[in-house]
């Protein structure tokens, strides 16, 4: 009777593109929330200042991560692409030192030599360069790097997360501005903490109330700065 296949729905396929989902998220509401409240700080009474700063902080936010994340995911590519450039080289140079190589790594993880060599001997018969890859260099379809889907998501989950505080001053009244825009910041960023940590099986509460406590105190900060500067000019 042939068994059917048992799916264990591992969180691990959704690595790549939910890093930089959540990463972006976060830092559109952090980032936007204090750039807004230390204007609102500074200057209390210049609505459209504090518009203006958040829409500025959104755009030039999302084009930095999306730059930022495609240059570093494409480093990270690149030298993905490089070792195993590498790895074809010395499979085509020298065979049987890397059979050698890929048993001495089973033996390593707890297989007897005999059984090691018999599976690096079936394996590299099968696909010899990407048993190395994903045993030797720890390259898989999983992990590998992908620039333009962890730019597109940083930018996109960017903007999401600073329409967040963008909103709180556009619908709350002017009186309320300075204490509404954190107070929605962080109820936004305690729900993007929890659903990033559901998404990818963490628990919800410790993701949530560090992402909260990183999010006041940068707003904490910035909008005690705003206010002396406020002072001062």
């Amino acid at each position: 009777m042939k068994r059917k296949a048992h799916d264990e729905g591992h969180q691990l396929g959704r690595i790549g593109w939910l890093r930089a989902a959540v990463l972006g998220a976060n830092d559109g509401v952090i980032s936007t929330a204090s750039l807004m409240t230390g204007v609102a700080a500074a200057a209390a009474h210049a609505p459209h200042e504090i518009m203006l700063s958040g829409l500025a902080g959104l755009f030039a936010g999302a084009m930095s991560m999306a730059v930022g994340e495609f240059v570093s995911v494409s480093s990270q590519a690149d030298t993905e692409q490089a070792a195993l450039r590498q790895e074809r080289a010395e499979l085509k140079s020298d065979p049987e030192a890397e059979l050698n190589e890929l048993t001495a790594i089973y033996v390593s993880r707890g297989l007897e030599a005999d059984l090691a060599r018999q599976v690096a001997v079936q394996l590299t018969h099968k696909d010899a360069l990407g048993a190395h890859a994903r045993d030797e260099l720890g390259i898989t379809e999983i992990v590998v790097a992908r620039p333009t889907q962890a730019a597109v998501a940083s930018a996109l989950s960017f903007s999401i997360g600073a329409l967040i505080p963008i909103l709180a001053a556009l619908f709350f009244p002017q009186s309320m501005v300075l204490a509404a825009i954190p107070a929605a910041s962080l109820v936004g960023l305690a729900i993007l903490g929890a659903l990033g940590a559901r998404a990818g099986g963490a628990r919800l509460t410790l993701a949530a109330l560090r992402v909260v406590l990183g999010g006041a105190v940068a707003m904490a900060v910035t909008g005690a700065v705003g206010a002396l500067i406020g002072r001062a000019v």
